[in-house]
């Protein structure tokens, strides 16, 4: 099933949910569909075409939402990059810059992503020690997206969604899309 991203009434993202449920939504009349995939979606009673984004008909109110510190987070925040040697991929750990024996805390502006090699070479010791430099300078991002770090940043790179979703200067999408 396609993933589907869910506005609110004044197209504030919502959250990304499955098809089936963006279809329920439309057909108990909760919601109306702004975007369609170019699939069908096939029923008894014919083909639908598969939602992409789906607006809600009236407002959801919930709490401004707080953007949690977490791998995910900081493995978004830093591009999936290992902040030492500068390679991308999937497989990174999470490395406090200042290690936790020395007073180190766990906030964003001490926590960046890093490939195993670099996590095994720099050990329990500053980057200094270690004679290795850091990429960045880790902080904590200065946006908070209304849907998941993660999510927004896979969201993002689906062009129908990127109209929809706000976009935040501080951040570089660009190199993340990729």
């Amino acid at each position: 099933m396609k993933e589907v991203l869910l506005l609110n009434s004044d197209y504030e993202p919502l959250n990304v949910c499955h098809a089936r449920r963006a279809l329920s939504l439309i057909l108990l009349g909760k919601a109306e569909m702004i975007e369609s995939h170019e699939l069908n979606i096939f029923t008894t009673r014919g083909a639908l075409p598969a939602p992409s984004v789906v607006k809600m008909r009236y407002h959801v109110r919930r709490p401004l939402p707080q953007l949690r510190l977490s791998r995910h987070s900081v493995l978004a925040r830093d591009g999936y990059t290992c902040m030492y040697c500068g390679i991308k991929g999937k497989d990174l750990t999470i490395d406090h810059v200042i290690p936790r024996w020395m007073g180190g805390p766990h906030r964003w502006d001490n926590l960046v992503a890093c490939c195993r090699k670099c996590n095994l070479k720099k050990g329990d010791k500053t980057p200094q020690q270690a004679r290795m430099k850091l990429r960045t300078v880790p902080k904590r991002p200065h946006f908070i997206p209304y849907i998941s770090l993660p999510a927004y940043l896979k969201a993002k790179s689906k062009d129908q969604w990127s109209f929809y979703l706000p976009a935040f200067e501080s951040f570089p999408l660009q190199e993340l899309a990729s």
